[in-house]
This record gives C-alpha cells, structure tokens and sequence, in this order.
C-alpha cells in the first residue's frame, strides 16, 4: 500500500494505491495553503479505509512545480512519515503525473506558471521525458516542441484554449486532466518501488523549475550597492 500526498496547489488530494491500483482517493480545497489542515484529513482518510501509516509499504509526494509553500508542505509530511515508520519514499513530478493522463506516444503536459509563463515538458508513453521541464513563455514553449503528433495536458487547459489558436498545435487534441493527482503520483511510486527506486526520504528534493522570489531578488550584501 502506497500513500500518496499532493499540496502543490490550492486543490490537492490524498490517495492509497494497493498495487498498482488506486482504491481511494480524497481532493481537498484549501486556498490557504494544507499546513493547518493536511494532517486532519490524513488522519479521517486512513481511519475511513480501517488503516494506519505503518501499513503502508511506501510514501510519496508531489514534487512540484507548484506553489513553493504548497510543494514544501508535502514533502515535509512524506519525509516526516516515512521517517517515522522507516519506510522508503518518492517525489514525483505533476508534470510527470498528467503525462500519465494521456494516450499519444508524445504527451505535452503544462501547467500555469503565472506571471505570463507556463510550466512545460513532453514525456512518452513510458513516462520519460522526452525534452525537459521548463518555465518559458507559452509561445516559445510551443516553438520548442517536435513536429510529431503531441497531445497536451493540463489540469487548467482553459487557461491555455485561445493561446493555442494561429499556431501549428491549433487542431491538436487537448485534454483536461483531473485536479486530484495523488491517485497517479500514488501509481507512478508503485512503479518506482518496485524497481527499487523509491528510498530514503531525507533525499527527497523539490522540483521548483523555477528559484523562488527570494531567491531571483536576493542580492549578496557584500555585492550590493
């Protein structure tokens, strides 16, 4: 049984995968952010499927891009479980996790990444990347993909319908993923334990794309005018 968290995002969602296959999952809205509320739902979750975190085999988390708060809050609740019940565990991409939603060999996945820009990667049927995450204007992202037939995937396609419009991709297939990705990160971890890739959760790392505010506008003091 794997745990499944995601708070990168103001939706996020719990779900427990029982080899390969996803037997609950719970969304949860919270626009202020999961750290006051994560661990009540966690708890009513486990207790509403009659198990405990020491049943579970493995833990993994949503790694981002997201909101930095948000992809911290995760993180720090998986390393922190799996800490405790000695228990291996994984990050997974949410780009990686929309890939999953889709069908085409090639599998666009974008997110909105504010300020005029998107979150954006193109992975392939087995969930590899095939050209690497990145933040970029959506414009250039689209220059930047292959010629080959892609499919794209968002949890916010509408965001996006009227950008694609006068490009090559006008006609490509566009699907809306699920808010929910905890149910996917959960199998995409299954996959990964048995492998022997999931592992100690002090390794876990965030996956900004991105540096945060205070990290762009930082300045050395001792460079500093």
């Amino acid at each position: 049984m794997i745990l499944a968290i995601d708070t990168t995002s103001e939706f996020g969602s719990l779900a427990l995968v029982d080899a390969g296959r996803i037997v609950g999952e719970l969304p949860m809205h919270s626009p202020d952010g999961f750290s006051h509320v994560l661990y009540g739902h966690l708890t009513q979750f486990l207790e509403s499927h009659g198990l405990r975190l020491g049943d579970m085999a493995c833990f993994a988390s949503a790694a981002g891009p997201g909101s930095f708060t948000g992809v911290r809050v995760g993180l720090a609740a998986v390393k922190g479980l799996a800490e405790a019940t000695g228990k291996p565990a994984t990050a997974v991409s949410n780009l990686q996790a929309l890939a999953a939603f889709g069908d085409f060999p090639l599998r666009a996945a974008l997110l909105d990444a504010r300020r005029g820009d998107v979150f954006g990667a193109v992975y392939n049927g087995a969930l590899e990347a095939m050209r690497p995450e990145v933040v970029t204007k959506f414009a250039a992202w689209l220059e930047s993909l292959p010629a080959a037939d892609v499919e794209f995937i968002s949890t916010e396609m509408d965001r996006f319908e009227a950008s694609f419009a006068g490009t090559r991709f006008a006609s490509a297939p566009r699907w809306q993923a699920p808010r929910a990705l905890a149910g996917v990160i959960g199998q995409i971890a299954w996959q990964r334990l048995q492998r022997g890739e999931a592992g100690d959760p002090a390794l876990l790392d965030a996956n900004y794309v991105r540096r945060s505010d205070a990290e762009l506008f930082w300045k050395d003091p001792k460079t500093a005018c």
